[in-house]
């Protein structure tokens, strides 16, 4: 039942299209703009999110009559707007002091974490792995996206504030083209 290749090939691929390392700066703003994300939180919704589009993604977005390409176009604009933000000092997404315990759910838990890119593939992957294996990848990939969550205050103060704003605006860039590909990936397919 269990393919340990199956489960390493599925870990790797959604280690790279979550990318919680490069979502290190985008997530320590967060924390500065909406004060404490509750990690736990955070990973267990992004989780659920996963687990449910497993298995019910394609059904759920052909029941409002959105296709695969659209919803990867809708989470490319928000992580372009993120990125806009990171480069340019911007404030798009305004904090709300009622939506403060929120923003472990948006948009760290989505669409960061578990965001288009994770759910196209994730859909992708229903066609190559077994369910079991890919439920593991995607549990092996939330215990580090926890870890990271968790340890990003350390991180912050090893970094400091001259290494976050310099980190900040290289992963915004690298956001901004990510955010572009994808857009121009499902625009055109």
């Amino acid at each position: 039942m269990f393919n340990f290749k199956e489960i390493i090939s599925v870990s790797l691929i959604l280690f790279s299209v979550i990318d919680i390392i490069g979502s290190i700066p985008i997530i320590i703003d967060l924390r500065k703009k909406f004060g404490h994300i509750q990690s736990g939180k955070a990973t267990i919704v992004s989780g659920v999110i996963m687990v449910i589009f497993l298995f019910l993604g394609e059904s759920i977005l052909q029941l409002f009559g959105i296709d695969i390409n659209s919803f990867a176009i809708a989470g490319a604009i928000i992580m372009f707007l993120i990125g806009m933000e990171m480069i340019l000092g911007l404030q798009i997404f305004k904090s709300d002091p009622e939506e403060s315990k929120s923003a472990s759910i948006v948009p760290i838990a989505f669409p960061l974490i578990a965001g288009a890119g994770t759910m196209t593939t994730l859909v992708s992957l229903k066609a190559e792995f077994s369910t079991a294996n890919i439920l593991v990848g995607v549990v092996v990939n939330l215990l580090f996206v926890y870890l990271v969550l968790k340890t990003c205050g350390w991180l912050e103060r090893v970094i400091g504030q001259a290494g976050f704003n310099v980190l900040r605006k290289v992963f915004g860039i690298v956001l901004l083209a990510i955010s572009i590909k994808i857009f121009k990936n499902h625009l055109i397919a």
